[in-house]
């Protein structure tokens, strides 16, 4: 007895003694590890890569940007039987434990031993946010005492729901997928709260292994997993055997479905991110922002679709360039076909195929379309393929489908209909129409005339083929709609619309203008004295070379520079009339919005608010305010503001775009003031004058709008290397550029006019749908007055006249007593000097 006493005594003083050491061995640990542990404060401070968001002004999605695709929701969100699937597949004892389950811990090492796997785990979900949120991976005894000690702090200072949602929105679901919203998008295409209890349970099943049990990646292993899952959700009690019957038959549904854009908007797109990594840095893809951009989506739709049209219409014009290709099909499986073709990129709307068969008696061709499969092509689509020889020749009309492709021949064509994905892929060919790329390129802006903001821009065809963006870096000559700017310095140093130069031959001798010059009309005809009005409309070079050699070079730059464009690559000669300079599209457009708003300063701008992850605003684009006089005190009465309520530094101003400066980008209360730059009433006979273009002159294709409100000038630049058109009413202003990227000729007949105008005329149709008319409001201190076209002076109440615009200091002497008795008197001075 004394023996078992003995013994007795000796193994409760080795359990004490064990128990001690491992009580002082943890204490040991803990005062070891606790200074390093981060205090659970920052679990409310953590911003969760989330990735940049671009949207536009009317909240539709353009792009986003970062490699994890993450939408934070609160648990309020989330329906209950979604955390009751978490719970029942991670930790059904969370409400019950303090952030460390040794019920879980113990039944996980039973299910180890006993099945060779864990099914429910052994990490709670507290747990788990510890490791997520502030620890390695490492599998090591001291990283998993770490997580069991901040486990149970994060119990002690938050509470289960806050715990929960941390989890909900930090763990990675596959497929790039953070966080329970993405999820459901990804795999589902709905939010969260559209689920059913099979895909609740499916995406319940990821946290423990996203890629073994990925319904797109194994769909049976994931079967497994989902079911077992709802097996748990009823033994818990949280649904009945009826429902988890049901879900536990239901088919897998999940599929990729990578975020849609709402807008085809790549080069804007591009754009804002390239500003947003400039402010932010690589946080810019992690944070969270949201950008909000001043492009109209239906705008930019429209002008992106427009754009590529108008390009591809001007293409087909020049012919049939051939195949891209040629393969040897013979023997080839239609899965050979579909790898063959993965050689060649899809372009925008445009899919590689490949010719199969051709049948010239039906006029059918067969091709093998990538992502369609098996596809039929009509004769009828390949009527305009004419073979292509030069920009200016193209061959005889083809007469039958084997006079355009051969069999092999690479292709590209163009669904007829909507393009299925290629899992959706019938039997049934689908009907394709021949197509090719477009080698010519081109942009459009459309600006808010009154503001700044950029409404809708693309720099090319494919930003995908392509990201040079044309818009903003490419520097063109602008060629006649240039004139516009010569003009209205003309009118600023004291000419009229009636001013009469002569438009006749002139040779000019100019060592920078390399030897003799002989320029010409486009049409090839002088048509001798001309008013400047007339001379506008109808692009007269002859006109506006003499106009500038009577203005003066240096007047004219200067004019140039006080409308704020740039002069830096303009040349000092003659040719400076004819727009020989270089300027982007963006300075060309920024020049026509500064004629269109009545005078006053432009600054394009595209970013309209950044907001951060939880909706705070960090910037908003300030207020414009167009300013006719005192401008130096109110930008000092609103700098004043601003410092006593920010006390902030003067920003410096910020490129958003390349190839022009924007506005300081800052979160400033402080508003844009936007000087007026010329006379109200010169810009207003000036629209005058550009409303005859649309009306009478090379701009008359746009009548078709059927406005009164428009105004415009076409452009084309030496051997029609680049061809343009600017046009605007009182409230937009857009402009359009076609050109080859090295600049080559557009080939015979091509003009601004049938290049650039008919994409113009296009985007305008939708950009003013429903909008009254936009008329600039008539100044005061300007006259009505009826002249002789001929003379530009006061007409005889008895010969024919018309009426023209004057500032009343330039408008022609009344008809003296003399005059009136014998109208047919000499011509004046000035009207003499002016012919020659």
């Amino acid at each position: 007895m004394s023996h078992l006493m003995r013994t007795s005594r000796v193994f409760a003083w080795i359990i004490l003694t064990g128990l001690s050491v491992a009580v002082i061995l943890s204490a040991s640990l803990y005062l070891y590890l606790r200074p390093s542990l981060p205090p659970v404060e920052q679990l409310l401070d953590v911003k969760l890569q989330t990735p940049l968001r671009v949207y536009s002004h009317d909240n539709e999605l353009i792009a986003e940007f970062g490699e994890k695709r993450r939408t934070p929701v609160t648990i309020e969100q989330i329906p209950t039987l979604q955390l009751q699937a978490f719970l029942a597949a991670e930790d059904a004892r969370f409400y019950e434990h303090f952030g460390v389950d040794i019920k879980g811990l113990t039944r996980a090492a039973i299910e180890l031993i006993s099945t060779g796997s864990i099914q429910s785990g052994g990490s709670t979900i507290t747990m788990q946010v510890a490791k997520n949120y502030f620890l390695s991976r490492d599998r090591t005894f001291i990283r998993k005492f770490s997580e069991i000690l901040l486990a149970i702090q994060i119990e002690r200072e938050l509470s289960k729901e806050k715990i929960f949602e941390l989890y909900l929105n930090k763990i990675y679901l596959g497929n790039r997928a953070y966080g329970i919203s993405a999820a459901a998008q990804v795999y589902y295409d709905k939010p969260v709260n559209e689920l059913s209890l099979a895909q609740m349970a499916m995406l319940a099943g990821l946290p423990k292994a996203p890629s073994a049990y990925n319904p797109i990646a194994d769909p049976e292993r994931a079967l497994v997993r989902r079911n077992w899952i709802l097996g748990r959700m009823e033994s818990l009690g949280f649904i009945t055997s009826d429902a988890r019957e049901l879900a536990s038959g239901a088919p897998i549904t999940a599929s990729y479905n990578a975020r849609e854009t709402d807008v085809d908007a790549d080069y804007v797109a591009e754009m804002a991110r390239s500003e947003m990594v400039r402010r932010f840095g690589d946080t810019a893809y992690t944070d969270g922002y949201s950008v909000t951009l001043t492009v109209d989506g239906l705008k930019q739709q429209t002008a992106t679709d427009t754009l590529r049209a108008g390009l591809e219409n001007y293409d087909r014009r020049h012919g049939f360039r051939g195949a891209i290709a040629q393969v040897d099909i013979d023997g080839m499986t239609p899965a050979e076909l579909s790898g063959e073709l993965a050689n060649y990129p899809t372009v925008e709307s445009l899919l590689p195929a490949i010719v199969t068969t051709i049948d010239d008696k039906s006029g059918e061709v067969q091709t093998h379309t990538r992502a369609l499969g098996p596809t039929t092509m009509a004769f009828d689509t390949m009527k305009w393929a004419r073979k292509h020889r030069t920009q200016s020749l193209t061959g005889p009309e083809p007469k039958k489908p084997s006079d355009v492709v051969s069999v092999g021949d690479v292709i590209y064509v163009k669904a007829l209909q909507p393009a299925q994905s290629s899992e959706d892929i019938t039997a049934k060919a689908q009907n394709v129409a021949l197509a090719q790329v477009p080698n010519v390129e081109g942009a459009l802006i459309s600006l808010n005339a009154k503001t700044g903001a950029i409404e809708a821009l693309t720099g090319g065809y494919s930003f995908g083929q392509s990201k040079y963006n044309r818009a903003t870096q490419a520097k063109r000559q602008p060629g006649s709609t240039f004139k516009p700017f010569l003009y209205l310095a003309a009118l600023e140093s004291g000419r009229t619309p009636a001013t009469i130069y002569n438009d006749a031959p002139i040779v000019l001798d100019n060592s920078d203008l390399e030897g003799s010059w002989r320029p010409q009309n486009a049409s090839g005809q002088f048509y001798g004295p001309t008013t400047l009005r007339k001379g506008l409309y109808r692009s007269r070079n002859l006109v506006s070379i003499r106009l500038l050699r009577d203005l003066g070079i240096r007047t004219t730059l200067n004019f140039l520079e006080q409308l704020k464009i740039p002069t830096d690559n303009m040349p000092e000669n003659l040719s400076l009339s004819l727009g020989s300079g270089l300027l982007t599209p963006m300075e060309l457009a920024r020049g026509f919005a500064v004629i269109a708003n009545g005078g006053y300063d432009v600054q394009p701008y595209l970013i309209e608010s950044i907001r951060e992850s939880d909706g705070t605003v960090i910037y908003e684009a300030p207020e414009t305010i167009l300013c006719d006089s005192d401008c130096d005190a109110l930008e000092e009465q609103y700098s004043s503001s601003s410092e006593t309520t920010e006390n902030t530094e003067t920003a410096e101003p910020v490129a958003e775009t390349v190839g022009i400066t924007l506005p300081a980008s800052r979160n400033s209360e402080s508003p844009r003031i936007m000087r007026k730059l010329a006379d109200s009433r010169s810009v207003y006979i000036m629209h005058s004058i550009m409303q005859d273009v649309i009306q009478q002159g090379t701009g008359r294709r746009a009548r078709a709008l059927g406005r009164s409100d428009l105004a415009g000038k076409t452009g084309t630049t030496n051997e029609q290397k680049d061809t343009w058109f600017s046009g605007y009413n009182h409230s937009i202003a857009t402009t359009v550029y076609v050109g080859f990227d090295q600049p080559a000729p557009l080939g015979r007949g091509e003009y601004g006019a049938s290049t650039a105008l008919p994409i113009w005329i296009d985007y305008m149709k939708v950009a003013l749908a429903d909008t009254p008319p936009s008329l600039m409001p008539r100044p005061n201190g300007l006259a009505n007055i009826r002249i002789n076209p001929e003379t530009g002076e006061r007409a005889h109440p008895n010969e024919d006249g018309v009426f023209e615009l004057f500032k009343e200091e330039n408008a022609p002497a009344p008809l003296t007593a003399d005059e009136l008795e014998n109208p047919a008197g000499s011509a004046p001075e000035s009207f003499s000097r002016q012919i020659f």
